[in-house]
């Protein structure tokens, strides 16, 4: 909406008794900025994502086929808890409230958490991943499917460095793929905090931690580039089964995985 016309301005204040027109101040820059509006906008969220097929193409192209985000229509998530840790059982990407606020410095900050005091269960899964090109067509993953908890995420946009930092709490329960190409399975992946108990299992022990700063910094080349670091991720990670030409050789199992000070720039060449 435009601002009032003068004539309609000069009635409304016209009718304005002279006492209280006498209060009226003008504001400068510093009171304007003591003037503060609402404490953010807060989006509940219910959702699931369908894609038929998503390519991306250099001079021959990567194929991701039929493409699911959404619930995982569980409610036995890590079922040694014996817990319902996922609420009621849906195939939609659901229970989330998205927190948004402007800090008083400038910074945008979105919070991702639980409507209720749980966590957030997610199922990603997809059909075959193509590589295609003159030369024909190899399928390098399939059957693709990770179940999963988030229990928050936070993403801050820093006005001082120019910065984005991502964090967020994760636990996998349960994912499997195939790699057609090598005659490799995986089956039965779970990803937990190197602290959680089988033993002794506690929903706050459950999930790994993972923080990421991302920005653009130059490369050897001196170009602009996308820049991801990782500073600490601890895991402890199960595999159920590793497949080799059809048959299961075995289980994997790595105790207290420590990834630090790694950092990563992504550029076209």
């Amino acid at each position: 909406m435009r601002g009032l016309k003068p004539t309609l301005l000069a009635l409304c204040i016209a009718g304005v008794p002279p006492a209280a027109v006498a209060e009226i101040q003008r504001l400068d820059d510093s009171m304007m900025g003591s003037i503060t509006g609402q404490a953010g906008v807060t989006i509940e969220l219910e959702t699931k994502l369908n894609i038929d097929r998503f390519i991306y193409t250099d001079e021959g192209s990567l194929e991701i086929n039929d493409i699911f985000v959404g619930g995982t229509n569980r409610t036995d998530m890590f079922s040694e808890m014996n817990l319902n840790l996922n609420g009621a059982a849906t195939d939609r990407l659901d229970n989330i409230r998205i927190n948004i606020d402007v800090a008083s410095d400038g910074d945008a900050i979105i919070n991702l958490l639980p409507l209720s005091f749980n966590a957030v269960d997610v199922r990603v899964s997809t059909g075959a991943w193509n590589l295609t090109g003159t030369g024909g067509s190899t399928t390098i993953l399939d059957n693709f499917n990770m179940d999963a908890l988030i229990g928050s995420g936070t993403i801050r946009i820093d006005t001082a460095t120019d910065k984005l930092n991502f964090k967020t709490d994760i636990a996998i329960d349960d994912m499997d793929f195939d790699v057609p190409f090598l005659a490799l399975g995986i089956r039965d992946f779970q990803l937990t905090s190197a602290d959680y108990d089988l033993q002794a299992p506690q929903p706050l022990k459950l999930f790994a931690y993972v923080d990421l700063d991302i920005y653009k910094a130059p490369n050897s080349q001196n170009v602009e580039s996308l820049a991801i670091d990782l500073q600490t991720f601890e895991a402890d990670i199960r595999i159920g089964s590793v497949i080799v030409g059809g048959t299961s050789i075995g289980s994997v199992a790595l105790d207290n995985l420590s990834i630090t000070d790694t950092s990563m720039l992504i550029y076209g060449h």
